[in-house]
């Protein structure tokens, strides 16, 4: 199992979309204390509150702009002044539920918001290494019971996954067409449901629970049978960091697309999800809730091999230390802690952890 470390990121600059996002805060917080110097550009934190801010992510930053991916002009210019050496791209209109209502503003962010900062990025030049950060959901879910590779069928049902794998098909042409020698080398990461402290998105099951245990009501619970491949956040983004090393130093071989998803016995069903949740908050209650709603997948998980192969990645937390850390950076919010030093304790917990499955 390969670690992220510090060697490669000292003081590499690095421009990170989204960072004012649940992962790109966690993963800002992690290339500061690496030692790499990070330039953000995403929407303001998309909550009230969010981790951006409880965390203290932006006095660790090297640069911090407030722009849409939707302004290519913007990017271009926010991404000239930074001159980085890495490009990681997590800014997204990340919510399936959401996606029906917005679908105009889903296809402008998570598709042309991929190819301005694709543009943005060819014409700087200075850019070694470029990781697309996408979704397991790109791929056409035919509701297997083994997981999806890396050269299965894009799709997509709703307007959030297809968008994601019409962001991997540009990646793929930007690729061919303008980057077959490099400048940068470009890869994709594909991961499913992450979890985490730090997380009060609408609509996902651990922030939606954690709610309801601050407002002491019952959670209602749409599919609760329903088979996610839940993961701590760390996991794919240490895939990411892992990747776009590789891109850097290695290049052409890592330039594809990757998929970063637990052990196959951590796709769990959402209520097994939820009942974990209550042996570590016993306050907390749940039922199904049995209303109309939109199509949302019933089963979907990875196939991680080529990662665990090729990059020497792997999980290094099982799902129940992964919702243990979960609830306990939740708590230590509640209590008032510093959460930027929570939040670094746990990273080097991460880093010493090792899941045998």
């Amino acid at each position: 199992m390969v670690s992220v470390t510090s060697d490669f990121w000292l003081g590499k600059r690095v421009f990170l979309t989204g960072h004012t996002g649940f992962k790109g805060s966690w993963l800002s917080l992690w290339l500061h204390d690496l030692g790499a110097q990070v330039f953000g550009y995403a929407l303001a934190p998309p909550t009230n509150p969010n981790m951006f801010e409880v965390s203290g992510i932006e006095e660790r930053l090297a640069g911090h702009t407030i722009g849409d991916v939707r302004d290519a002009d913007a990017l271009a210019n926010a991404m000239g002044r930074a001159r980085p050496d890495i490009v990681i791209h997590m800014a997204a209109q990340p919510l399936v539920r959401l996606s029906y209502s917005v679908p105009v503003e889903t296809y402008a962010v998570n598709v042309m918001g991929t190819v301005h900062l694709l543009e943005a990025a060819r014409r700087l030049g200075s850019v070694t290494a470029l990781v697309n950060v996408t979704t397991d959901k790109c791929y056409q879910n035919n509701e297997w019971e083994w997981g999806y590779r890396e050269n299965e069928p894009l799709g997509g049902y709703d307007p959030y996954s297809n968008s994601k794998a019409c962001s991997e098909l540009v990646t793929t042409a930007y690729r061919s067409s303008f980057h077959a020698e490099g400048r940068p080398w470009i890869g994709s990461g594909r991961a499913g449901n992450v979890i985490g402290g730090g997380d009060w998105a609408l609509d996902r099951i651990i922030p939606d629970a954690l709610r309801a245990l601050d407002a002491g009501m019952p959670l209602q619970v749409r599919h609760p049978g329903a088979i996610r491949p839940w993961q701590h956040v760390l996991e794919p983004l240490a895939g990411y960091l892992l990747l776009a090393e590789k891109l850097a130093i290695e290049g052409a071989a890592f330039a594809q697309g990757w998929n970063f998803g637990p052990a196959d016995t951590d796709a769990r069903p959402v209520g097994w999800i939820l009942e974990q949740i209550a042996a570590l908050a016993p306050a907390f209650a749940w039922g199904a809730d049995n209303s109309p709603t939109v199509h949302e997948a019933g089963f979907l998980k990875l196939d991680s091999s080529k990662a665990r192969t090729r990059l020497g990645w792997a999980p290094r937390l099982r799902l129940a230390t992964a919702l243990e850390m979960t609830v306990a950076w939740h708590q230590a919010w509640r209590a008032g802690e510093d959460m930027a030093t929570v939040s670094g304790l746990q990273i080097a917990r991460y880093m010493t952890e090792r899941c045998d499955a």
